[in-house]
């Protein structure tokens, strides 16, 4: 029998039919999660998503990506509970990262929770530069509001542009 080694993870397009699966990573891993509308709304806007699947545990992460004309914005990346710290952002990340090149995008941006230490670490730790807060972005408990870190990542070797 001839085997071909199937990778650990990989990314496909993420479609409808996966919205299930996602809502219930999403409303695991935020408070104010976005809804199916939202996610419908992504797709038939024709965003870029994507879904990280494994063997061992299906659909794992997922990603959307707003593609403006030079530059990418994260509008979401996340990884099950269940999942996270096992690499999986990082993979996304760099997924990101050849798509930018790709398509020749000069920047990446995202904002990201004031209080997401751990988001805001990953980011960084990819290279990712805090350029900007958005006051009172993000609906927060008891009615408040919390900022977003905005943050961006410059596509462009130095040196050039």
């Amino acid at each position: 029998m001839n085997a071909v080694a199937q990778p650990a993870r990989w990314l496909h397009d993420l479609r409808e039919a996966d919205l299930d699966a996602v809502l219930h990573i999403e409303s695991a891993v935020y408070e104010f999660p976005w809804t199916r509308g939202n996610f419908l709304d992504s797709i038939r806007s024709g965003y870029v998503m994507q879904a990280l699947s494994t063997h061992a545990q299906g659909l794992t992460g997922y990603f959307v990506v707003l593609d403006g004309a030079d530059e990418l914005h994260l509008l979401n990346l996340s990884v099950a509970l269940h999942a996270q710290g096992l690499g999986h952002a990082r993979f996304m990340l760099d997924a990101l990262r050849a798509l930018a090149g790709q398509r020749r995008s000069r920047q990446m941006w995202l904002e990201v929770r004031a209080s997401n230490q751990r988001a805001r670490s990953l980011y960084e730790r990819n290279g990712f530069r805090t350029v900007g807060v958005r006051r009172d972005y993000y609906p927060a408990a008891d009615s408040r509001r919390e900022d977003a870190v905005v943050m961006s990542l410059s596509m462009v070797p130095h040196g050039h542009g």
